[in-house]
């Protein structure tokens, strides 16, 4: 039977403020109705008269989220779990309402794996604090279960093809963005997957795209700088590749990336700053000594380079700002007119065995480094 509508229950109650049942049925009809002030008083004043119930704690649940009051609407959807009401539904609910508090653990220990197979929306949930987490094989066991289990699912394939990108597997990557359409975070997977491919043409397009859906998709904003330094315009590098890194906080790659932005525009303080807090955020970060070793060569700090360089060397091998330290120094770290020089080459010219140039490192350290 369909509920009746919410002006109509609240003339009943006008007539009977206290029936239990009528102020039930008017709470109901207040979130259908899309009025959640209406729908949290209510269930209230039911609270008041009757005691809590999980059907009450339900609509002021509800009522929180569509308040955006995740603090309250975890309170309650808590308090239906730990009073027995153990459903898929409410455990999303209220992991939901943690993480956005900012509580990813909490929102973690309460998805469990029913739920996740139960509900697409938990799934994509849970790939994606699994991910911010660091927890990359749980993830991916998680993301391919899931997509085999909703593959039509928007909003998780967007999550697995972020996550995708990460793991470097590019076919994964492809094959989720495809399914997820214009989701904002697929159009990120499809703009990263152009950069990778050097195509900037339609990374910049597909950027943009995303932007105007999420205007603050951290992701984005640094493949656009990204793209913008590609193109030599180094205003828009730097502001888009900052104000990404920024709302990133931990995100290595594009504390680096903005680092080098900085270095090209001939901010050497800036640069330093940037590759500074990606050393803090992780002190084993190969890119992190090796950029600060550049900067120190040119700096004239020869040995303090020479140690970083070193310490970038045995950090990771491949590291690209490595390869261009002992290219300096090789050529006469001392001479800082040289170092400026291969600095100002390494644009346009290789600077490791791989063929790499900063563009091309920075593009991949950028989109992918955690």
């Amino acid at each position: 039977m369909p509920m009746p509508d919410y002006d109509q229950v609240a003339a009943y109650l006008e007539l009977d403020p206290d029936n239990e049942a009528l102020i039930a049925d008017a709470a109901h009809a207040a979130l259908d109705a899309g009025r959640s002030d209406d729908a949290a008083a209510l269930a209230a004043r039911h609270r008041a008269i009757a005691g809590p119930t999980p059907a009450m704690d339900h609509v002021l649940g509800l009522a929180a989220m569509a308040a955006q009051d995740w603090t309250a609407a975890a309170a309650a959807f808590r308090r239906m779990l730990d009073t027995g009401v153990d459903e898929p539904a409410v455990r999303y609910n209220l992991a939901w309402s943690l993480a956005m508090t900012g509580d990813k653990n909490g929102a973690l220990s309460v998805l469990d794996d029913a739920t996740a197979a139960a509900v697409p929306q938990a799934a994509e949930l849970l790939v994606g604090l699994l991910h911010e987490c660091g927890e990359m094989d749980r993830a991916e066991a998680v993301a391919r279960e899931a997509v085999a289990r909703f593959p039509d699912h928007r909003g998780l394939n967007a999550a697995v093809s972020t996550l995708a990108i990460d793991l470097e597997d590019l076919e994964l990557a492809r094959a989720t963005a495809a399914r997820a359409g214009d989701h904002p975070e697929a159009l990120v997977t499809q703009a990263t997957l152009a950069l990778d491919e050097e195509d900037m043409a339609a990374a910049g397009a597909l950027f943009d795209a995303a932007l105007v859906r999420h205007p603050d998709n951290p992701r984005a904003l640094v493949g656009r700088g990204l793209v913008a330094l590609a193109h030599d315009d180094r205003t828009a590098a730097t502001a888009d590749l900052d104000r990404g890194a920024g709302l990133f906080g931990t995100h290595l790659g594009s504390w680096i990336a903005a680092g080098w932005a900085h270095v090209l525009a001939g901010d050497v303080a800036a640069a330093r700053a940037r590759f500074e807090r990606a050393l803090s955020v992780d002190d084993i970060f190969a890119e992190a000594h090796g950029s600060l070793a550049v900067l120190d060569i040119l700096a004239g700090n020869v040995e303090d380079g020479r140690r970083r360089t070193e310490v970038a060397q045995r950090l990771d091998r491949d590291s690209f700002s490595a390869a261009l330290a002992a290219a300096m120094l090789a050529a006469g770290g001392g001479d800082r007119a040289r170092a400026e020089k291969i600095v100002a080459l390494a644009l346009s010219t290789t600077v490791d065995e791989k063929g790499r140039t900063i563009g091309q490192a920075l593009a991949r350290i950028g989109a992918r480094g955690s």
